[in-house]
């Protein structure tokens, strides 16, 4: 947890991911709807892209220079369930309200919520989970 921490830890590097996950890739659409210095936005976007959890592509309007757009790799990918629970946490904790987007099933349209679930596919409450070696290093 504490590695992982180190990597994402920070509030400028949570958001950015955020609008990695809504589908924003390029620095400037990034930049406008963050609200965020163009030095912090560079600073945040080589460490992701450093990390492995975001790649950088280039792509060129007509016309125009070279930029690059970041898009996630499957490790940044890899952290939506990360940034639905913490979501999940500050709806219930840390704010007076519910954001304005939610999470919810293509098929069903119900909204999803992050859980703990067993290898049998059974979901499991916290307060029955527990830690354990592991007896299996490959594993």
């Amino acid at each position: 947890m504490a590695l992982a921490t180190e990597i994402v830890g920070d509030r400028w590097t949570l958001l950015v991911l955020r609008e990695a996950f809504y589908g924003v890739q390029r620095f400037d659409d990034m930049r406008v709807d963050l609200d965020v210095p163009r030095s912090m936005l560079s600073d945040r976007l080589r460490k992701l892209v450093e990390s492995g959890l975001m790649t950088r592509q280039p792509y060129q309007e007509p016309g125009e220079r070279v930029r690059y757009a970041y898009a996630l790799t499957d490790a940044g990918r890899d952290l939506a369930l990360t940034m639905l629970a913490l979501t999940q946490w500050g709806e219930k904790y840390a704010s007076a309200s519910e954001s304005p987007v939610e999470v919810v099933s293509g098929k069903s349209g119900r909204r999803l919520h992050v859980a703990l679930v067993d290898e049998a596919g059974e979901i499991v409450p916290l307060e029955e989970a527990r830690l354990a070696l592991r007896t299996d290093p490959s594993r």
